[in-house]
């Protein structure tokens, strides 16, 4: 049997296309946003951009997976994600940072180990 596994297993809310919102938003689990959203992200999860969307904000999550734009700051505590129809401007300070080919990215990264231990050899 073929399964195909989702980047955002459980899905907790979604920001449709045509929507806009501006405040601030806090989750667990996992929030696709799909329309326009402004404001400060915090969550314990993840967090799908998708294709079309735009989020201008300041965002804490657990990881981003981005297929449309985003512009702010970012402290991403496991796993950035670039789509190559997504694009990023902004700072980002995360371990793992993965841009496909066409993804667009202007701004400053800083890799952090958090998360991982190092060892004395």
């Amino acid at each position: 049997m073929w399964e195909k596994k989702q980047e955002s297993d459980d899905i907790k809310a979604i920001l449709g296309k045509g929507a806009e919102f501006t405040g601030k938003l806090i989750f667990n689990g996992s929030v696709r946003i799909d329309g326009d959203f402004q404001g400060e992200i915090n969550g314990q999860g993840s967090l799908v951009v998708g294709e079309g969307a735009l989020v201008k904000a300041t965002i804490s999550v657990k990881s981003i997976y981005i297929s449309g734009e985003v512009q702010g700051n970012m402290n991403v505590k496991d796993k950035v994600h670039i789509h190559s129809t997504g694009k990023f401007l902004g700072d980002v300070n995360t371990p793992v940072f993965i841009m496909e080919e066409g993804a667009f990215f202007d701004g400053k990264s800083q890799m952090s180990s958090s998360g991982q231990k190092k060892t004395a050899e």
